[in-house]
């Protein structure tokens, strides 16, 4: 930092601690302060909704992920079982079916929601530290007018001999409210317009992600329904019966007379 640089960071903390002491008014612009809270709250919504959108798809690749290594431990299990029955042609078919959609995700969703959703929120989210540059702008220009003010009130309640002190201060004064109603007004004027932008931006990019869900999860159905034929037509019947519950406790019950799985 120059030295300019550094004697104008001193004088604005000298200054803000004689706001908080009540020795020099500070200036209050409610239309100011309620745009900005407005921009800090949607700041924060875009910068969660980023986390989240990454979160969810990442669960949803661990998802596939996850389903093609199952589908890799069943077709194990029942391979070495009995390849001929009806389980293990389930399994080698859930196997295909899962294996179907891990690629699919891959080829035909992951490029267009990077393109449709995680790219426009980043580039939404990149524009927050340069509005925030502004802002701190902006309130560093209004310490500087407020002091320039005090300055001039001080003289003018207190006129000092030397004529030439008002004159100086009053140009220092209107110079400071220049600068800063020049960046206020710039802020005032299109923080509005760019809360108004954020609907008709984020549009595409959720109309976006309803599709891609609605095409993965049509997707699932159709490929998984597919193994269902190899099962017994009586076994949703069963399964709402709670039969199938019983069937399960029934081979529980054989592993238990096991000596290697009983509890003595």
């Amino acid at each position: 930092m120059s030295w300019t640089g550094f004697k104008k960071s001193f004088n604005r903390a000298g200054t803000t601690l004689l706001q908080k002491t009540g020795q020099i008014e500070r200036t209050i612009d409610r239309e100011f302060t309620d745009e900005e809270a407005k921009f800090k709250t949607f700041e924060k919504e875009c910068q969660a909704l980023q986390k989240d959108s990454k979160s969810y798809w990442d669960a949803m690749r661990a998802m596939t992920a996850a389903q093609t290594r199952i589908a890799d431990t069943l077709e194990t299990f029942y391979g070495a079982a009995d390849r001929a029955s009806e389980g293990a042609m389930a399994g080698h078919a859930y196997k295909r079916s899962v294996d179907d959609l891990d690629g699919g995700f891959g080829r035909e969703l992951d490029g267009p929601y990077r393109t449709t959703i995680s790219e426009p929120l980043g580039k939404m989210c990149a524009y927050f530290p340069v509005v925030n540059e502004h802002i701190n702008k902006r309130n560093k220009k209004l310490l500087d007018y407020d002091s320039a003010r005090s300055k001039m009130r001080k003289l003018i309640d207190k006129p000092s001999e030397d004529p030439t002190k008002l004159p100086k201060s009053q140009q220092e004064h209107d110079e400071a409210k220049e600068v800063f109603d020049m960046l206020n007004d710039q802020l005032v004027a299109e923080l509005p317009q760019l809360m108004d932008l954020r609907v008709p931006y984020f549009d595409p990019s959720f109309e976006a992600m309803i599709r891609m869900q609605s095409k993965f999860a049509e997707e699932g159905y159709e490929k998984l329904s597919g193994v269902q034929r190899y099962f017994a037509d009586t076994i949703r019947d069963d399964y709402a019966a709670g039969q199938l519950d019983a069937q399960v406790e029934g081979v529980l019950n054989e592993m238990r007379e096991l000596s290697i799985c009983g509890a003595n």
